[in-house]
């Protein structure tokens, strides 16, 4: 009886020392839609809504992502100003890095993008530096995105 009650706690230690104590990493996969993003310049703030007049999603997978933005109201002359970008990212913890491999601004292209990422029900928040010394930006950026409901949460 002994040696059995010894053995089963034995066995409990050695699974317990065998699972991981790693915090699950987020609910980061799926496509989302930007509602907001705020740009912080020399401490100058600017917020723009991205519920009205443009539209913007990201589509993140297991390990890349990509966005695709244009114009709500497609002017007649055909100048609808549209945006995308991909590549690359690793998720550690709630530090979120982008690998930006194609991007429609050659200059953006090759660099990494490191921002902090919270999720709260269906909102996804990143928040980081954005510097790309080619085209004179060096900003804050904090983006808020929301997921959109026909993506299953992992």
């Amino acid at each position: 009886m002994k040696r059995s009650i010894l053995s089963a706690i034995l066995s409990c230690c050695l699974l317990a020392a065998c699972t991981s104590t790693t915090a699950p990493s987020l609910p980061l996969v799926g496509t989302w839609r930007l509602i907001s993003a705020t740009t912080i310049t020399k401490g100058v703030s600017e917020t723009t809504d991205y519920t009205k007049g443009s539209s913007m999603i990201k589509i993140i997978n297991d390990d890349h992502f990509a966005f695709l933005k244009h114009d709500v109201n497609t002017p007649k002359d055909s100048s609808n100003h549209f945006d995308a970008g991909g590549g690359s990212y690793t998720l550690s913890g709630r530090q979120y890095t982008e690998h930006l491999d194609y991007y429609s601004l050659k200059n953006w292209e090759g660099k990494t993008f490191q921002f902090t990422v919270t999720i709260s029900h269906d909102t996804l928040v990143q928040q980081g530096l954005e510097k790309v010394e080619a085209e004179n930006i060096d900003r804050t950026i904090i983006e808020k995105y929301v997921r959109l409901a026909s993506q299953p949460v992992r």
